[in-house]
């Protein structure tokens, strides 16, 4: 327990109670000492003022308290005055399509879309091996806990293509969260790698020309 906790941050009386099992929703909750303050989800740099210091999970995410109406006045600005679109309309930054959402999904090599988790690990694997060539980038903010950034990484390294194809698969890591760009230093270091991991696959391509 007392490894669990360096590792985690979360009380190691906690980490017992939960029968080691806690979820996201409970690790915003409860990652701070006190019961007052809740941790942001796509960005654990945030923080903000729990709604109800009894509650089991987290119920609201700080990161997006903090920026999203910056990015909602910006779109509506945008859209309004340059693109002249949107009189008369209401912008909605949020919809539950999830409650619709078809998640079947059809693997390689499978004849019917299966009733599961979402995992395309397979179809990458599969377009690997396929494209011995293909390459692959991974950028990951260090403090998203809405797709922690090892957990990318442990992915990528258990995917079932062969040894020698590891080499096709870089990471990239940035002082940031899920939304890499709300960090102006991450911003830039991203476009910078994402510019020049384009550029290295048109070198190779002109290296290869007769």
């Amino acid at each position: 327990m007392a490894k669990l906790h360096r590792y985690t941050g979360i009380s190691a009386d906690y980490i017992e109670k939960s029968d080691l099992r806690i979820n996201a929703g409970q690790f915003e909750k409860t990652l701070k000492a006190d019961s007052d303050t809740t941790t942001g989800r796509l960005d654990t740099r945030f923080s903000g003022p729990t709604f109800d210091p009894l509650s089991k999970e987290a119920e609201y995410d700080p990161q997006s308290a903090a920026i999203s109406s910056a990015y909602v006045s910006a779109f509506n600005d945008y859209v309004r005055k340059e693109l002249k679109f949107g009189e008369n309309r209401e912008y909605k930054p949020e919809i539950d399509v999830w409650k619709t959402w078809n998640f079947l999904h059809q693997p390689p090599g499978v004849p019917i879309p299966l009733p599961q988790a979402v995992n395309v690990m397979v179809d990458l694997a599969t377009a690997m091996k396929y494209n011995p060539d293909l390459r692959v980038q991974v950028n990951a903010g260090y403090f998203d806990l809405a797709t922690p950034f090892f957990e990318g990484v442990y992915e990528m390294q258990h995917l079932p293509i062969p040894a020698k194809l590891q080499k096709n698969i870089e990471f990239r890591f940035y002082e940031s969260g899920h939304m890499v760009y709300a960090h102006e230093a991450s911003l830039k270091a991203l476009h910078d790698n994402v510019a020049a991991f384009i550029r290295s696959g048109d070198n190779a391509k002109t290296a290869m020309s007769p």
